[in-house]
């Protein structure tokens, strides 16, 4: 993406330039910015939407799943002709309609440590929106390793929980931090199992996009070191302080 902004661009993104905190400076720094998004579903597809709309500059989408049936009650890029579609070539093909000029890089591959390896680099931003904890835990030990900042989204039933880690400072805390238990149930991001209302999965994709730009302008106040833990069926909203453990591998 080239610095320089033409005449089209200002005219696409002139709601957000007008913004003191973002201007043209702002603008340019999200048009160079590259942002890993792992998992094309009901958190992914409100990532991936929004930062496109905003004007990121590059996206990587990592997902091996075809679009079901029942995915779509949830996962808004997707709409009943898609169904039986590969999520990441879909995925590409929409957000290539919102915003051409978003360079896209797509992997149907489920990530492991030798895969992960070859493509983290290339991203300044990790978006996890996966849907089990052995991946949000491969996610975590190599930002953590590679020094990226890492927004995290969790959703089940009406409840949602989104964590900011910016792991280029080496006294953030980070998702082992969070869940100390050596054994956790996968039934607790378990939407097969335990149900989830599709707005919860909108607003915190939409949260986690809201991050991710707010650590490209550093603007605002960051998520940093707290998680944000959302109850949408009550709406009870709170954000709770994490602390680094002596013990973690993270530190």
């Amino acid at each position: 993406m080239k610095s320089q902004l033409n005449k089209k661009i200002i005219e696409r993104f002139s709601r957000q330039i007008i913004l003191k905190d973002i201007s043209i400076t702002g603008q340019k720094k999200i048009l160079s910015s590259k942002v890993l998004i792992v998992g094309a579903g009901g958190l992914g597809s409100p990532v991936a939407e929004y930062l496109a709309r905003a004007g990121i500059g590059s996206l990587g989408i990592v997902d091996d799943d075809i679009i079901s049936l029942s995915n779509l009650h949830r996962q808004s890029l997707y709409d009943t002709s898609d169904v039986g579609k590969l999520k990441v070539k879909t995925t590409k093909n929409k957000i290539k309609k919102i915003n051409p000029n978003t360079k896209i890089k797509i992997y149907k591959i489920r990530l492991n440590q030798i895969n992960f390896k070859k493509i983290i680099n290339n991203y300044n931003f990790i978006v996890d929106g996966s849907d089990n904890f052995k991946t949000k835990l491969l996610i975590n030990d190599f930002s953590v390793k590679f020094k990226k900042v890492l927004i995290t989204g969790a959703i089940s039933k009406f409840n949602g929980q989104v964590f900011t880690f910016d792991f280029r400072n080496k006294k953030t805390p980070c998702l082992r931090c969070f869940f100390q238990e050596t054994r956790i149930s996968e039934n607790f991001i378990n939407c097969e199992s335990e149900g989830i209302l599709g707005t919860v999965a909108g607003v915190v994709g939409t949260i986690q996009a809201n991050e991710v730009l707010k650590k490209i302008l550093n603007i605002g106040k960051s998520l940093n070191n707290n998680i944000f833990i959302l109850d949408l069926l009550n709406l009870n909203f709170r954000i709770v302080k994490l602390k680094k453990r002596k013990n973690c591998f993270c530190k």
